[in-house]
């Protein structure tokens, strides 16, 4: 689902059908764009990861920022990592990087992409 700046989304019924989407998945996560489209500047993703998922090692955007909204992650980067849990943001190092679930996980990740 794409949002647009006139669209709502109630965060707590997000989170439940994610985690159970994730639940229902092998890799044991999901995600929903909630703003931004394809060549948007500005992307807001809500994801879920169960415990022990992990988004594995990949490159960073050119800024973003990882939103904790309940569970627990570590975010890895170049030999160093950081313990998030709800409540927390982080901006992403714009370095190779990954995200472990500590628990089941539900955060949202803010994107600016250069155009």
């Amino acid at each position: 689902m794409t949002g647009s700046p006139l669209t709502h989304t109630n965060l707590t019924e997000l989170e439940e059908r994610l985690l159970d989407k994730a639940r229902e998945s092998s890799s044991r996560r999901a995600a929903e764009t909630l703003y931004g489209g394809r060549d948007a500047v500005l992307r807001q993703t809500a994801m879920a990861l169960l415990d022990e998922a992990e988004l594995p090692e990949h490159d960073s955007p050119p800024e973003a920022t990882l939103q904790v909204l309940s569970g627990h992650l570590r975010l890895t980067g170049q030999g160093r990592s950081w313990e998030l849990s709800a409540g927390d943001i982080m901006p992403i190092p714009p370095e190779r990087h990954s995200v472990l679930a500590r628990e089941d996980s539900f955060f949202l990740l803010t994107v600016r992409r250069s155009v």
